[in-house]
């Protein structure tokens, strides 16, 4: 049966190396890193997360202000808004909260940020950075999926890797990672045929697709190390990832659950971020 990684208790050490850097940080500088959230609407998810991110960045140490805009505001606003922070030297990270009302188009509120404070890594030219192997603000979930990686001695040189997701948040640089760290990868997707073929071949498996127990359990390569993204959550209310999770850590040497896998590291190295962009900047 495979070993439950815990996320939580990852996360903790991350947010106390994070703290620590911050506390170094601001005795040198004479101010704490500081990092400006934007949120836009009142969704609830949305608020949930926002308020998970102001709180933790107050204990590890980061000065931080979340601008609350109602839903009707205008791109033009938003757009004046995100060049004033981009100007201001006291802020090093610059968030967005997504997903934004639909009369505003994400990845162009995203590109006007200013990609030394992009501690979201979403910025086409720190996914740029990441394409080439280069040092920048990579994106959060991906970086916390590596340091699980990293975390459990999963050394993925040599080893066949699937990532199940294409996406931009997660699919997609999660994929560059471990290519960078020498791993043979796939990349499939819900619409990739004789899936269960190609997860039966993966020594690690990452699936950020979101739809519910999308990978069977029996598909797992017996040892293999698995990294559940998704969340999605059910009828009755409890939450579950894309993988069929009891049968699934029948087979597998390490697995993360959901809830207490993933998530709480993607606060954590959006944490991290904040001070590597801090001290980025200052250099």
């Amino acid at each position: 049966m495979a070993e439950l990684i815990d996320g939580k208790a990852l996360a903790k050490e991350v947010r106390a190396e994070v703290k620590a850097r911050a506390e170094a940080f601001q005795a040198t500088h004479g101010r704490p890193p500081g990092l400006h959230v934007v949120l836009v609407g009142d969704d609830p998810a949305s608020q949930v997360y926002v308020r998970n991110k102001e709180r933790a960045a107050h204990k590890a140490g980061i000065a931080g202000e979340v601008h609350r805009l109602p839903a009707d505001t205008s791109e033009a606003d938003l757009l004046a808004l995100i060049f004033e922070l981009n100007a201001d030297d006291g802020i090093d990270g610059i968030l967005v909260q997504l997903p934004l009302p639909d009369h505003l188009e994400d990845q162009m509120v995203v590109d006007a940020i200013d990609p030394a404070k992009d501690v979201d890594g979403l910025h086409p030219f720190n996914a740029g950075l990441l394409t080439v192997g280069r040092r920048g603000l990579r994106p959060c979930t991906p970086s916390g999926c590596m340091r699980i990686l990293e975390q459990v001695g999963c050394d993925p040189k040599g080893k066949r890797a699937l990532v199940l997701g294409r996406s931009t948040l997660v699919g997609k640089p999660i994929a560059m990672m471990l290519l960078e760290k020498h791993a043979t990868v796939t990349i499939a997707h819900s619409r990739t045929e004789n899936l269960g073929d190609r997860v039966r071949e993966a020594d690690i498996v990452v699936a950020a697709v979101g739809r519910p127990n999308l990978v069977k359990g029996d598909w797992i390569k017996e040892g293999a190390v698995v990294i559940d993204v998704g969340i999605n959550r059910l009828e009755d209310g409890t939450l579950t990832g894309d993988v069929d999770f009891g049968p699934a850590r029948e087979r597998a040497s390490h697995i993360t659950p959901v809830p207490g896998g993933v998530g709480p590291m993607t606060i954590a190295m959006l944490l991290s971020n904040t001070v590597d962009a801090a001290e980025s900047r200052i250099l």
